[in-house]
């Protein structure tokens, strides 16, 4: 049986295809994935466009935060999006239209970013990325976490009500977030159909 084969039982995500090896070799395997997951948001994060009325861009951020998620499972996307939060705080402009730090009313985002790819990592480890069904329910966890924390936080930011900020940070979103969810439905279930077919 070949490695990736190994790996295709239930609680494997799609980065556990990938060959490891040694210990050192899956450490170094794990730091690169981990590393890869917070350069692929700051690059998405780039791809923004203002939302007249709102503070909150239309950026590939979040949808590259899901996938981290679904891909990597949920240690190593947490410590991924942690990496990129911290990095981002520190000055690397690389959150949504270049912005960095924390003084910013998205931030809240960002603080949902971490648990938000844990949860989708640990629903894929439950087979939340096989189906087009599942994928689809395993993309709305991770959507719903994100603005379980980015929109009070816009709220308190901002001084606007929990309603406006609703309005303005959640709402403009939505038929994006559906597309994006209608993405991964047809991408992963195919990812994981042609990982079987180069194992056996």
């Amino acid at each position: 049986m070949s490695t990736a084969a190994a790996h295709l039982g239930p609680g494997a995500v799609l980065a556990d295809v990938l060959p490891a090896g040694t210990a050192a070799r899956a450490r170094a395997r794990d730091i690169a994935l981990i590393a890869g997951g917070a350069a692929l948001t700051g690059v998405a994060a780039q791809f923004a466009l203002p939302v007249p009325g709102s503070p909150v861009p239309v950026s590939g951020q979040t949808f590259a935060v899901l996938l981290v998620g679904i891909s990597l499972g949920p240690l190593r996307a947490f410590a991924s999006l942690l990496l990129y939060a911290l990095i981002g705080m520190a000055g690397m402009p690389w959150f949504a239209e270049g912005a960095s730090g924390w003084a910013m009313p998205t931030f809240g985002y960002i603080l949902g970013f971490g648990l938000a790819a844990a949860a989708v990592g640990a629903l894929a480890r439950r087979g939340g990325d096989r189906t087009m069904w599942r994928t689809a329910g395993t993309m709305a966890v991770g959507t719903v976490i994100i603005y379980a924390f980015g929109v009070p936080y816009l709220a308190l930011a901002t001084g606007m009500g929990i309603g406006r900020a609703m309005a303005v940070g959640m709402v403009p979103f939505l038929i994006g977030d559906a597309l994006k969810a209608a993405l991964a439905m047809g991408a992963l279930p195919l990812a994981w159909r042609l990982v079987g077919r180069r194992a056996d």
